[in-house]
């Protein structure tokens, strides 16, 4: 077993969700979170405040996606989400790691 994880601009769900969907793909867990990185999209934002003082907003809000999948499907599943995520702006990120162990 395989956990895929990945971190996407939240108006992307969506349509990772239905390229998940058409792979046969319906157990995917999905948590907003706040990140910050080296890419061009993640630079710091100045927001205006109360009494005008500014602000700068570091982490923007992302959506972790992961799926636990076997081995066999890790690529298809990989695709799947960087298909809709790749653009001009990110390259994407896809991170694989290996289930020792699942206790029900």
């Amino acid at each position: 077993m395989r956990k895929v994880e990945a971190l996407i601009r939240p108006f992307e769900l969506d349509e990772v969700k239905e390229n998940l969907h058409k792979i046969g793909i319906h157990g995917i867990t999905v948590v907003d979170v706040r990140a910050s990185g080296n890419a061009k999209e993640d630079d710091p934002e100045l927001y205006l405040g109360e009494n005008y003082a500014g602000y700068v907003i570091e982490f923007l809000p992302k959506v972790k996606i992961e799926v636990i999948v076997d081995k066999e499907k890790v690529d298809e599943v990989a695709e799947a989400i960087l298909k809709s995520s790749r653009n001009a702006e990110s390259k994407g990120r896809v991170y694989i790691y290996n289930i020792e162990k699942v206790v029900k």
